[in-house]
């Protein structure tokens, strides 16, 4: 990651995200000569860890982390199936539009790859596909919810 004088105002975000999203990029990252830092990720990206709160210094690079899952680790089995958990911070929607049927519904039988849902981070939707065939169990949010990283969305036995 290079430094160099960047502008990160909402505008200048919101072209990085549009261009990580029409290039199809995993992600882009870049760093300010203050070491402000940004990444970006697409569609493909692995998820990124929770950000400390506001005011908490973030840990460096090398310190030990808190014992946590990993984060490619696939969804915990639960008494009534698998959790399926939001990749990102962002908006939940359960259907491609307003006027669009739900991609599920609690009942449904999922393939794995299949469009369970969208979370729209930063003015880009991404799509979230089904890890693991299933039926769905369980939906936790509602259309339109704030939904946090590694929140549980559903639950697909």
């Amino acid at each position: 990651m290079s430094k160099f004088d960047f502008d990160f105002t909402f505008e200048n975000i919101g072209r990085l995200a549009d261009m990580v999203n029409s290039k199809e990029l995993s992600e882009i990252a870049i760093e300010d000569e203050n070491g402000i830092k940004i990444t970006i990720k697409g569609k493909k990206a692995v998820p990124m860890p929770p950000m400390p709160p506001f005011g908490m210094p973030p840990v460096p690079a090398g310190a030990a982390a808190p014992a946590s899952a990993p984060a490619a680790a696939p969804a915990a089995p639960t008494a009534a199936g698998r959790e399926v958990k939001s990749p990102i911070v962002g908006t939940f929607y359960s259907a491609p539009s307003p006027d669009s049927a739900p991609f599920v519904q609690v009942g449904d039988k999922v393939k794995k790859g299949d469009v369970i849902y969208i979370i729209e981070s930063m003015k880009v939707m991404s799509e979230i596909t089904a890890e693991f065939d299933g039926v769905v169990k369980e939906i936790l949010v509602q259309n339109g919810d704030s939904v946090e990283f590694d929140q549980t969305i559903m639950i697909i036995g």
